[in-house]
């Protein structure tokens, strides 16, 4: 076997791996008072052991004026969206301290939700990893769902799943 091959064959393996491990997702779009809401959620439920340990439904909310956009947030506003988002996903969900269900985005409101275990240590993680940050206008609620029923909920809206659109 010739060096290009193993590294061909390496290559093969690592993207296999990745592939496997890759969290598996959703984005749909429904309406809502008229306006166009896009989900981005995982497309099965957790192990038993995993909703166990999550039990804590956490929604943090951004209220936005997306007047302009028909109800989308407004591209500035977005990329903090992002950049919210990918702070917690680096370091809360890297943690184990958080576990992303769904997030929505549309009719005004941007939610990025997620099952956590335990409140205290979630919010000192999330005040840690956004303490260089700018302050958001963002609003949180817990509220204990140890079934998993809010996410079942949402997910119910996109039956038929292999026809949605997968995530990027």
């Amino acid at each position: 076997m010739g060096l290009i091959t193993i590294i061909r064959a390496a290559l093969l393996v690592g993207a296999m791996i990745m592939s496997d491990s890759e969290e598996k997702g959703i984005i749909g779009e429904v309406q809502e008072d008229g306006s166009s809401v896009i989900f981005k959620l995982v497309d099965e439920l957790p192990d038993e052991s995993i909703r166990a340990n999550y039990s804590w439904l956490t929604v943090i909310a951004w209220k936005y004026d997306g007047s302009d956009r028909n109800g989308m947030p407004p591209k500035k506003t977005n990329e903090r969206m992002v950049a919210l988002e990918h702070t917690i996903e680096e370091s809360l969900e890297s943690e184990g301290l958080c576990r992303h269900a769904y997030s929505r985005t549309g009719n005004n409101l941007k939610e990025l939700v997620y099952y956590i275990a335990d409140r205290d240590k979630f919010m000192a993680g999330f005040n840690s990893a956004l303490a260089d940050h700018p302050r958001y206008p963002i609003e949180i609620n817990f509220y204990k769902d140890p079934e998993w029923e809010d996410f079942r909920k949402i997910q119910s809206q996109f039956p038929g799943n292999s026809e949605a659109m997968p995530p990027n």
